[in-house]
């Protein structure tokens, strides 16, 4: 198939080190970026341009990811870094930044950050060299801090929460009760591991044994919103340069079956789903983007480079 070519837009960084994440808000007008010079920038967008309006200085290492909170909540960011740390940056006003948290949670690099979908809460989780998984939820005015020990024994790589909306639905998720709460998680043990969180104990538990299909390391996982989608989706990035597809079984829920999407033959860092899910980009260690999107024959095609 062939492919097309898409232009990108430069930004200036204005960072004095490597760039590891950049991160739109939810209505893409404004930009964060972070960098192992241990800083978080915001941009906005002012036409086809981008301004540097605010710089966060917190962090003692390399910064590694940062996420933006629901607009519901306020203007919030997430940030987590080589330092142990996770840090909830809240703007008291137009680029006024301070630090609404710090979580002292970890005894190692946390490597991935990310808020929950909205209709669960204001609620954020972290994966961290240390093997474990925190999970922040903020209630009357105080955070409280929550941690899954040894969710990957060699350390975990990323986490990914599971869309609020229920697989097949074409609208946020509404009605009585609350939406399950799921989250996806990658690890240096080779592992794609999914939990669930239990009402009746308070407690997060696995759900399942744990994905195997990598030989290596999985960098990456990210659960695919599935508006429209019939099932749960994931999508995991390898060490081994592998990219796979798990679907979960409408009729068996927490069975999931793998899809190799494409084996890059390179270290594959990030894959991100687009807003409905449909379009998959994929990131490896070459300096590529690639972007892939399922054929009606259920095989992945590459759209973009």
């Amino acid at each position: 198939m062939a492919t097309a070519t898409v232009a990108p837009a430069q930004v200036d960084s204005g960072h004095s080190d490597t760039v590891h994440d950049v991160q739109f808000d939810y209505y893409g007008r404004r930009l964060a970026t972070c960098s192992s010079d241990r800083t978080i920038k915001v941009f906005e967008t002012a036409g086809d341009q981008m301004a540097e309006v605010s710089q966060l200085v917190g962090h003692e290492g390399p910064v590694w990811q940062v996420t933006w909170a629901h607009p519901k909540f306020g203007s919030l960011l997430a940030s987590c870094g080589f330092d142990h740390k996770v840090i909830v940056w809240k703007e008291l006003q137009e680029s006024q930044w301070v630090q609404a948290y710090c979580a002292p949670m970890h005894s190692a690099s946390v490597n991935s950050v990310a808020f929950a979908p909205h209709e669960l809460g204001l609620m954020l989780a972290a994966a961290s060299s240390d093997g474990s998984i925190s999970i922040l939820s903020f209630h009357e005015g105080a955070w409280t801090p929550h941690k899954i020990q040894d969710a990957h024994t060699l350390g975990a790589t990323a986490v990914s929460w599971s869309p609020a909306a229920p697989a097949g639905s074409l609208v946020s998720a509404k009605g009585p009760g609350q939406p399950e709460k799921r989250l996806a998680s990658s690890g240096a043990d080779n592992t794609v591991k999914v939990w669930r969180f239990d009402e009746k104990t308070g407690e997060w538990q696995q759900e399942g044994p744990a994905l195997t299909g990598h030989n290596d390391w999985v960098r990456d996982v990210a659960w695919a919103p599935n508006l429209g989608l019939p099932s749960n989706t994931l999508a995991s990035a390898g060490q081994d340069g592998l990219v796979l597809i798990w679907s979960e079984g409408r009729d068996a829920p927490g069975t999931w079956t793998p899809t190799l999407l494409h084996d890059f033959k390179a270290p594959v860092w990030r894959v991100s789903w687009s807003v409905t899910g449909g379009i998959l980009a994929v990131s490896d260690s070459q300096g590529n983007v690639t972007l892939w999107k399922e054929s009606l024959d259920g095989k992945w095609q590459q759209l973009a480079s």
